[in-house]
């Protein structure tokens, strides 16, 4: 009987935005359905192709390697990919990374000038002054999404949050957050595997904290105050 190659922990691809980007994510599971280490939810291969391929590549090099070792060298794989990769334009139109925020905790928001949640904004500001000293940014995402209730231009928009809510924090050209013309970057946010970090944005101010890695850790709905302390005590936790 021809002898089976040892049994390696699985390998799940995350698909990313128009197929364009994937990253590899080793299994902490030798049997059943991969679970991946990165989101700890049940990882869908979404492309069988490409995972044929690792899967392949990392059987013929597994005797070289020990699994802690093979297991280490995946997961560095799927570093380079992820919230870092996006540049969206800032407000003001000039290009702006999200890898500029690398090492910070991160909340991004879409916001909205004309929505009832629309007061949020000086609670927005209130945990960013009370918290960017350690390491804390928000980022501010204007979409025309729900209710048209964001027509404005950029300049409009920059001009509201400034005069009506002091808003110092960064804020982006506007996008969209869902729908056919939908932003990559919330492509990517929405497709997230974690439990009650998936799915479609539902109305505007849904928050999304990041930590100091890129990682979305946690969502807030839009009626979860951005000052109450469910979000707040996750703030300094990832702040710690």
């Amino acid at each position: 009987m021809k002898s089976q190659p040892p049994r390696l922990p699985f390998v799940a691809m995350h698909r990313f935005p128009r197929d364009k980007e994937f990253y590899i994510s080793a299994s902490c599971v030798l049997t059943g359905p991969p679970i991946c280490l990165l989101c700890t939810g049940r990882c869908v291969v979404s492309n069988p192709l490409w995972s044929k391929a690792v899967k392949s590549f990392l059987w013929r090099i597994s005797p070289c390697l020990p699994i802690g070792a093979l297991l280490i060298m995946v997961m560095s794989a799927s570093a380079g990919s992820g919230l870092y990769n996006f540049t969206l334009n800032s407000i003001d139109g000039k290009p702006a990374p999200l890898a500029d925020y690398k090492g910070k905790v991160l909340m991004i928001v879409n916001v909205a000038s004309q929505c009832g949640y629309t007061p949020q904004y000086s609670a927005l500001e209130s945990i960013y002054e009370k918290y960017k000293d350690k390491g804390f940014v928000i980022l501010g995402f204007p979409a025309n999404n729900f209710g048209a209730q964001e027509p404005g231009t950029n300049e409009e928009i920059k001009t509201f949050c400034t005069r009506k809510y002091n808003v110092t924090f960064p804020m982006y050209a506007k996008i969209s957050v869902k729908g056919d013309d939908q932003s990559p970057l919330y492509s990517y946010l929405t497709k997230q595997a974690v439990l009650g970090i998936g799915g479609d944005i539902k109305w505007n101010f849904t928050k999304f904290l990041v930590d100091r890695n890129g990682n979305v850790v946690q969502r807030f709905e839009p009626a979860v105050t951005p000052d109450s302390r469910e979000v707040t005590s996750a703030i300094e936790k990832q702040l710690q």
